[in-house]
This record gives C-alpha cells, sequence and structure tokens, in this order.
C-alpha cells in the first residue's frame, strides 16, 4: 500500500529534472505506470469495490439535458452579432461550459458507461457530439483508450506534447499561446502522432454530425448557431476555469511528487496522475476525481467518490490539485513548469493494442 513516506523516499531521485539545463527533456521512468498496480492492491484489500463497476443510467438524461440548453443557446443566439458582448459572454458561460460538459460525456461513454450495449454507447455518443459542431466522438475513443492502456508511452499516448511543442513553447509566452489553443492541440495532435483505421463508426458520425449541421443552418438557427458551438469549444479549451483539469490532470509541477527514473521493483511508482475534488467536478462528470478514473475505468462518475471513500487509505497520501482555474496562471507563469513536466516510458510490450478488451 502507498504511504506518503514512501512516495516521498521515492520521488528526491529526479529533482534535477526541473532545475537547469536537464529541464529541457521529459520525466522518463522505467517503473509501470502505477494505476493497474494500485488497482490490484485495493481489489484485494477492499473486493467490494467491483460493484461499484457498470453503466450508469442517470448519464443519457444529462446528455440531453445539455445539449438542450445548447441548442436553445444557439437559437437564443440566431440573430446576435458575433462581435457583441452578449454573443461572447453566452458562449464562455453557457457555451463552453456545456462544451467541456459534453467533451467529458463523451469521455465517459467511451468507457461503456452509459449503457451495457457497445452500441447504444456509440450512439449517445454521437447525440453528445451534435452540439460540438464537428464529428469527433468515434475517434476521441480509441485513442482515448490506447491513453489508458499505454499512460505515457511515447508514440502511443497521444495526450503526451510532442518534443517540438514542447521545445517551441518553453517559455511564458509559448504556454501561454498552449493554454489558450490547447483544443487545438488536444484535436489534432493525435492524427499527427498515432494512425488508427477510418471504421464505420467513423464514417456514422461524420454523416449524422454533417446531416444534423445542415438541418442546424439551413432551418432553425442559420450559420450563427454553428459559429456558437464551434466558438464555444474553443474557448472550453482555451483559457477557461474548467480547462485546468487539461493541464491538472498529468502534468507534473516542482512541488508534486516525481517518478524514479530506476528500475526497481521494490520502489512504489510515484503519482504521475492528479486528482482535483474541488465543486467544479459538477460540471464535469466528476472527472477531476482522475487517479481514482485510471485506477478504475469502468466506475462510472457518480461511484467514484464512493470508491474514494472506501480505498481512501490508498488517495489520501497522493499528491492533489487544489484548483482548475489557478492551475493555468501556475502552469504558464512558473519558471520552472511547461510541456516537459509529462512522465514518460518507453514500450515494453511491443504489441497492438486492443482498446475493446477491458484490463
Amino acid at each position: 500500500m502507498a504511504t506518503s513516506t514512501a512516495i516521498e523516499a521515492n520521488t528526491s531521485t529526479i529533482e534535477k529534472h526541473l532545475d537547469g539545463a536537464d529541464n529541457q527533456d521529459w520525466l522518463w521512468t522505467f517503473q509501470e505506470e502505477p494505476h493497474r498496480t494500485r488497482r490490484m492492491q485495493i481489489i484485494k484489500a477492499h473486493p467490494e469495490v467491483t460493484k461499484l463497476c457498470g453503466p450508469e443510467p442517470l448519464t443519457k438524461w444529462v446528455v440531453l439535458l445539455v445539449v438542450s440548453i445548447q441548442l436553445g443557446a444557439a437559437y437564443f443566439l440566431r440573430n446576435t452579432p458575433f462581435f457583441s458582448w452578449t454573443f461572447f459572454l453566452t458562449s464562455y458561460i453557457v457555451g463552453a461550459t456545456a462544451s467541456q460538459n459534453l467533451f467529458l460525456a463523451i469521455h465517459e461513454i467511451s468507457h461503456n458507461l452509459a449503457f451495457r450495449k457497445p452500441l447504444y454507447n456509440r450512439m449517445l455518443a454521437m447525440v453528445a457530439n451534435l452540439p460540438i459542431g464537428i464529428p469527433y466522438s468515434a475517434s476521441f475513443r480509441p485513442y482515448h483508450l490506447i491513453h489508458h492502456k499505454a499512460m505515457g508511452v511515447e508514440g502511443l499516448d497521444t495526450d503526451l506534447p510532442t518534443k517540438i511543442e514542447a521545445i517551441l513553447l518553453n517559455s511564458v509566452a509559448g504556454k501561454t499561446f498552449f493554454c489558450t489553443f490547447q483544443i487545438l492541440f488536444y484535436a489534432l495532435r493525435p492524427m499527427a502522432v498515432l494512425q488508427l483505421p477510418f471504421t464505420m463508426t467513423h464514417f456514422w458520425n461524420v454523416v449524422v454530425q454533417v446531416v444534423f449541421d445542415i438541418i442546424l443552418v439551413k432551418y432553425i438557427t442559420g450559420w450563427q448557431g454553428l459559429i456558437y458551438f464551434i466558438f464555444s469549444d474553443f474557448l472550453a479549451g482555451s483559457l477557461h476555469p474548467l480547462a485546468g483539469h487539461f493541464i491538472s490532470e498529468h502534468y507534473v509541477f516542482d512541488e508534486d511528487a516525481k517518478p524514479s527514473p530506476r528500475s526497481n521493483p521494490s520502489e512504489i511508482a510515484a503519482p504521475e496522475t492528479f486528482s482535483y475534488y474541488g465543486p467544479l467536478n459538477f460540471f464535469t462528470y466528476n472527472v477531476g476525481l482522475h487517479n481514482e478514473h485510471h485506477d478504475f475505468p469502468a466506475v462510472p462518475w457518480t461511484r467514484l467518490y464512493k470508491l474514494r471513500e472506501i480505498a481512501s487509505e490508498f488517495y489520501d497520501p497522493l499528491p492533489v490539485c487544489d484548483s482548475w482555474p489557478l492551475t493555468i496562471p501556475r502552469f504558464i507563469f512558473h519558471s520552472k513548469r511547461g510541456l516537459w513536466g509529462r512522465v514518460k516510458r518507453e514500450d515494453k510490450k511491443k504489441a497492438p493494442i486492443d482498446v475493446d478488451k477491458e484490463d
């Protein structure tokens, strides 16, 4: 079982990576990612946690509610100029919050946590995708599941920044640019790093989205509605309070635990995922409970706090993020933080990953 003393002992070995010239490299480790190990330990100590796994029926109703809110807002703004305070504030306060919620609904549904049948989950993901305006739910799922199964593995985990990003954006101005346009990096990087096949699910995602967009523009809101959807997407992944979760989840800050680069099976893997337990989880399917989610991706959003309560001795010692809104300025202005602050490991398995096979 992980203890704070063990973590502290393990983390002092690569403090140098965040100082001086050594700041120009990733935080490399030979250790296996910590989530599978901790999952096995928790199941051994608390076998009842497996009863928390399974679909959450509430998810589909939340999706339908937020989709309706976005459609209503788009209709409200149909005659409102883009360059107006009404359009901007509605997009920032309502639209970006709703878009982030729908991003994370698709994240939740990608784990088949809305229905038992995979097909129903794919269909609901496409519904959640509608007010996003751009078809992406089918593409998100395989990339995200690979992120879980190969966390930190260069060339597989597309959540990791590329080396060119880290080099070019290693300054206050660069990090500001990254945080402002983060949604574009998040959307385009996977296709540049790892090419995956185009499937029938992708095809139907595109067809459904294009048909919806045409109906929206031609019969309901005009172009203004689609512009509202896409602008909301941009703001949701830009300088927005909820966007802090993109950085807080896996970037290692200098006061956090650092992984050990040494291959020592007796060492406890230091944290490379960080949870947030604040009120903004209400809008984001509890994605802030990110350690809990990575440990048990089959546990839905409504039961993650129960998981943490049951296995509190495993989670209490771990470092946490205290604020998503403050994460962004801390990331930008602290000289020792940046895109290099990610844990990486080599691919030891060298084998194809089956995204539909549960761990």
